[in-house]
């Protein structure tokens, strides 16, 4: 082979990864992390305050099983009434994405059924008002 042929094998090749990187490009599924991202940032101070006031108080603690995540709230909080939201946030796909109102029963505990969430690493971000005050906190879980 000699170097005129050589060369077109190299342009083939090179234009041929150029041609697969723009497709690529073109066709990877990326999702911010809200749909309204600068709306939330000017409301982030309030979770910084929210997160404060969760340090002052027990641990929010989250045990999966079989079926649910078990989301158990600060022992400081049983018996107060609780409203706020979980937001079960998939890192990797905004369709895996769920915002559930914070139901807890007697004992500060909430369940959150695993059957409608695809098996993969999540974020919790949980933010609850008990006594007039904000409380916010994230917590990592890889469901399987």
């Amino acid at each position: 082979m000699n170097w005129g042929n050589k060369l077109v094998v190299v342009f083939v090749g090179f234009a041929t990864f150029i041609g697969t990187l723009v497709y690529k490009a073109t066709t990877t599924k990326f999702d911010l992390v809200t749909k309204d991202y600068y709306k939330e940032e000017l409301r982030y101070q309030d979770q910084i305050d929210g997160m404060a006031n969760a340090a002052k108080v027990s641990a929010v603690t989250v045990a999966q099983g079989p079926q649910a995540l078990m989301i158990q709230f600060p022992k400081e909080m049983k018996g107060t009434k609780l409203e706020g939201q979980v937001w079960v946030y998939c890192k990797t796909d905004a369709e895996n994405d769920k915002k559930i109102a914070v139901t807890v029963d007697d004992s500060g505990k909430q369940l959150i059924l695993k059957k409608g969430f695809p098996k993969g690493a999540y974020q919790l971000k949980i933010n609850w008002k008990a006594g007039g005050e904000s409380f916010y906190t994230q917590k990592d879980v890889l469901i399987n």
